[in-house]
């Protein structure tokens, strides 16, 4: 029987990042009693969340310029090794960790901040680690190589 041709990442990183930051939300932020937070906490984590928005769909968009795939679930085809992959083997992650921040500084919740590291764990050990040895045995030495050169988020 053959291995699939993908990473066999079972949950979706926007869904985890998006639910982890649900949950820190509703347990306190202004949000929840439908009111913004301190000026402040709203432009600043506004900008966060708006700049890395527009990195992460510009840093997907090289997948498909790439003609490869960027949902973890279905095959690789290409390693990326240009733009944003030349400094961070995991640019769209960052792209969504900043999102988090931005967001949860927006809504002035802590315990969305502090969930976060929950949440980075279980990417990295449930997403990133599948992905990581998908592409060793998918491209052995060119990946390794990648691998050797770039930091996995910065």
């Amino acid at each position: 029987m053959s291995r699939p041709d993908n990473a066999g990442v079972r949950i979706p990183p926007p869904l985890c990042f998006f639910a982890f930051l649900a949950v820190g939300i509703l347990l306190d932020s202004a949000w929840v009693d439908g009111r913004l937070a301190a000026a402040y906490l709203t432009a600043i984590g506004g900008l966060i969340a708006a700049a890395s928005f527009v990195y992460l769909v510009l840093t997907a968009h090289k997948h498909k310029s790439a003609g490869t795939n960027v949902e973890p679930w279905k095959p690789t085809t290409a390693i990326i090794s240009d733009g944003a992959y030349k400094y961070s083997r995991n640019p769209i992650y960052l792209a969504m960790t900043l999102f988090y921040i931005g967001a949860a500084i927006a809504a002035g919740s802590w315990p969305a901040l502090i969930l976060l590291p929950v949440c980075l764990l279980i990417i990295r050990h449930y997403v990133i680690a599948r992905e990581e040895a998908y592409l060793e045995d998918k491209f052995g030495k060119e990946y390794l190589d990648y691998k050797a050169r770039v930091r996995r988020w910065l």
